[in-house]
């Protein structure tokens, strides 16, 4: 079986100059592993895609996939661990999404002109309709009514027991940042950082940076 469509989770924003969020599982040939990508776009510039096929099989059971956004971070979880940390180095020239509110989208799409082997290989229409399964969704957020922002109480204090407060201001623990980076050692199978193609047109500046 040919699979070329995208199951995906976004944050998203609206306009050409958006910001932008991605988890987006991408297609494959049946008894191949399924490759997940993870995207960040701010002011409309994306093409800061890594890539990482899991330790396990995505399709077996549930598993939670969770973003944690703020004005320091965006970090990819998966089951509770770290698998990519987008720092805001605003500093030092690197466009962050921070100024504009985001929706949540999750839906399948055909991406067969990119997703499966560099869009070599095309969807199998003949296996439609194809599935893709959510539960137990959870959202903690702040809102944006009528040009303001509403958050739940407490939402931007320190939390004086862990440290590390809510999500508002949370970033890796020492041993949260060691386990990403194993992730990052074992499962990362493409990064835009390290791409030929994109580091002879001049290396990122977020790439050079921690």
């Amino acid at each position: 079986m040919v699979l070329c469509v995208c199951a995906n989770m976004q944050l998203s924003s609206q306009g050409t100059a958006h910001d932008e969020i991605d988890f987006e599982f991408l297609g494959n040939v049946t008894g191949e592993p399924y490759t997940l990508h993870t995207n960040v776009f701010a002011k409309g510039q994306g093409q800061r895609e890594q890539q990482f096929r899991l330790w396990f099989d995505p399709t077996k059971a549930f598993h939670t996939y969770s973003i944690i956004w703020n004005p320091q971070h965006v970090i990819f979880a998966v089951d509770g661990t770290a698998i990519r940390d987008f720092k805001n180095h605003e500093a030092r020239g690197v466009s962050f999404p921070k100024s504009q509110p985001m929706r949540l989208y999750a839906s399948l799409w055909n991406a067969d002109d990119w997703a499966t082997q560099g869009g070599r290989v095309k969807t199998d229409w003949s296996k439609a309709p194809f599935v893709a399964s959510f539960r137990n969704f959870n959202a903690d957020a702040c809102v944006m009514s009528g040009g303001a922002q509403r958050c739940p109480a407490g939402t931007m204090e320190a939390s004086a027991a862990g440290g590390s407060g809510s999500w508002w201001n949370q970033e890796l623990s020492g041993m949260g940042y060691r386990r990403m980076r194993w992730v990052q050692r074992k499962f990362m199978i493409y990064n835009y950082c390290t791409d030929p193609k994109r580091v002879a047109q001049g290396v990122p500046a977020e790439c050079k940076l921690r």
